[in-house]
């Protein structure tokens, strides 16, 4: 077996009323939040597909089903967190993530160092091994028309020796 993995994640949610807009397990003031089961955090949901594609497990859905309400809006942070322990049983480790979270609004680049330091603990690897981008569509596609956020994620993983 090969000791390099990679693994792709892509997320989407819709904004609605009435929730915190949650990125990255950062609360961003802005008057929507993202609808979904759990706190609707779309970076980590993305995140956490690309790693358990990189260990070559069952994708965020199966593992952490919107039927199951233990589930219901829960921290992604704590998904991610449970994630970490997963990939570590099996004898693999973070080499380094990169993502893009494809918005219009709100601006990301204010809060990408926060969410960084938010996902490195959680994954207990350091910042520097995390990229977070935020990307425009120039008013193009459902990003573009402010009806929801995307994003896109790659992670590196190895096994350990």
């Amino acid at each position: 077996m090969d000791n390099i993995r990679i693994g792709n994640g892509f997320d989407v949610h819709p904004f609605v009323q009435g929730r915190d807009l949650v990125l990255g397990g950062k609360k961003i003031d802005y008057r929507f939040g993202l609808g979904g089961h759990s706190d609707a955090d779309v970076l980590v949901h993305a995140i956490i597909d690309s790693i358990l594609g990189a260990a070559g497990m069952a994708d965020i859905g199966q593992l952490f089903p919107d039927s199951d309400t233990a589930y219901k809006d829960i921290k992604s942070i704590v998904l991610l967190e449970d994630v970490r322990s997963r990939i570590s049983g099996r004898g693999l480790s973070i080499i380094n993530i990169d993502s893009v979270v494809v918005c219009q609004e709100p601006k990301i680049a204010p809060h990408i160092e926060d969410m960084k330091n938010n996902i490195s603990r959680a994954l207990s690897i350091e910042p520097l091994q995390i990229g977070i981008k935020g990307k425009t569509t120039e008013g193009l596609g459902f990003t573009g028309r402010g009806e929801g956020i995307a994003c896109y994620a790659v992670s590196l993983l190895r096994y350990r020796h």
